[in-house]
């Protein structure tokens, strides 16, 4: 395995927070924030596999049939496009 480095900046309060962590599961800090990227990758590669098995072949436009038939309502207070 190939290894490359990446200079990381930190808030403080997320560096003391991952570094607490990483000492209560006795490893490095450096090893706890690969283990937390590959995980993250993990999750965000694995939703998007779902998402888009999900979706088949459908398209943007597949979905104009049911907008047009939808509700034309005002938004909430707060919820509005700006």
């Amino acid at each position: 395995m190939s290894k490359a480095s990446y200079p990381l900046k930190l808030p403080a309060s997320v560096k003391a927070a991952a570094a607490r962590l990483a000492k209560e599961d006795g490893v490095s800090l450096n090893q706890w924030i690969s283990v937390a990227i590959a995980q993250k990758i993990g999750v965000v590669e694995t939703a998007a596999d779902f998402l888009n098995r999900r979706a088949g072949s459908a398209r943007p436009l597949d979905m104009l049939p049911f907008l047009d038939g939808a509700k034309r309502e005002t938004p909430p207070a707060g919820d509005q496009l700006d």
